[in-house]
């Protein structure tokens, strides 16, 4: 793929971010979702290529922008399929607390899981246990695993939970196991990726989250040298159908990082409120600051980009050029 499509890839989450940052702390997720949605779609399709989302907002029926299947683009140029969250956190945007993203990748076609919007199983570490996890140990093996391949204890892990009724049993392991935990209300990709990035200070994810946003931690991963395993979870006939609708037909299955995001994968991701590795929005009159990461696959090079925007000479994305 052309590397200068990351560059494209970073304005479009660059224009999500800022749409949806203005909501911060405004209590109205609907709100902040949508805002990010629309600036990421008209962002898309001012883009020369042809891009098919493959991981978006829902199934066609239940989302009315960015749906699986939906082709954005001017319909020119290479032909590339899009994993997608305009807004990852949105609970966490609209309370204002830390780590919302707006995130995109991108990867040759028919490489990324057409994962229906189900559970997935995860388990996610970064570059110093890639290869050793196993989702079908349990997690007091697996953190024995992750500590010997860090050289530390058990004691001196931390591991990453949503906070969610289903991770009772599971919470209670780890900590009988001994390492530590940081529960999270929402925003598993970033969590994800936080593996890699020592300064955050996480050294595993565990747990049951959605599978399209393991779809895209995976694309995040496999260009920084982390690893994901997921498993789909279904809770009645009818997921199971859409799985099979999809062209899924082992439901048991473990995905591996690469079968999960294949090929040559772009990831970029734009703060919209601050976290582990990226500031969020900061506006300032008649325009605002971003911080931005991106990265590939095939390099594995990591960019991060503070960028200024003036809003009297950018397109209208959205935001009020008064302010």
């Amino acid at each position: 793929m052309d590397r200068n499509l990351a560059l494209e890839m970073v304005r479009v989450t660059e224009a999500a971010a800022l749409d949806s940052a203005r909501l911060m702390g405004r209590g109205d997720e609907k709100a902040a979702d949508a805002a990010a949605v629309n600036a990421m779609r008209r962002a898309l399709n001012d883009i020369q290529f042809d891009g098919t989302v493959v991981i978006g907002e829902g199934e066609r029926d239940n989302a009315p922008m960015l749906y699986i299947g939906e082709k954005v683009g001017v319909g020119d140029g290479q032909q590339v399929d899009i994993a997608l969250d305009p807004l990852e956190g949105t609970t966490i945007c609209a309370k204002g607390k830390n780590n919302a993203l707006s995130v995109i990748a991108i990867g040759q076609k028919g490489k990324f899981l057409h994962a229906p919007d189900v559970y997935m199983e995860k388990i996610a570490v970064g570059p110093q246990a890639k290869g050793l996890i196993d989702l079908r140990k349990t997690p007091a093996e697996n953190l024995k695993i992750v500590a010997k391949a860090k050289g530390v204890d058990i004691e001196s892990l931390t591991v990453t939970i949503l906070d969610r009724p289903r991770h009772e049993a599971l919470i209670a392991e780890v900590r009988k196991a001994g390492a530590r935990i940081r529960l999270i209300g929402d925003g598993d990709v970033s969590a994800a990726l936080a593996t890699c990035w020592k300064p955050a200070g996480v050294d595993i994810l565990m747990g049951i989250g959605g599978a399209p946003e393991g779809v895209i931690a995976a694309a995040a991963l496999r260009c920084v040298g982390g690893e994901i395993q997921g498993r789909l979870i279904f809770r009645n006939d009818d997921e199971r159908a859409r799985a099979r609708k999809m062209g899924i037909t082992d439901l048991d299955k473990i995905y591996s990082t690469d079968e999960l995001a294949g090929g040559q994968v772009m990831f970029c991701a734009t703060g919209v409120t601050d976290g582990d590795f990226l500031k969020g929005v900061r506006f300032f009159h008649g325009g605002a600051e971003t911080h931005s990461l991106v990265t590939r696959s095939q390099s594995g090079t990591i960019r991060f980009i503070r960028a200024l925007h003036h809003f009297d000479r950018k397109p209208n994305y959205g935001w009020d050029s008064a302010t």
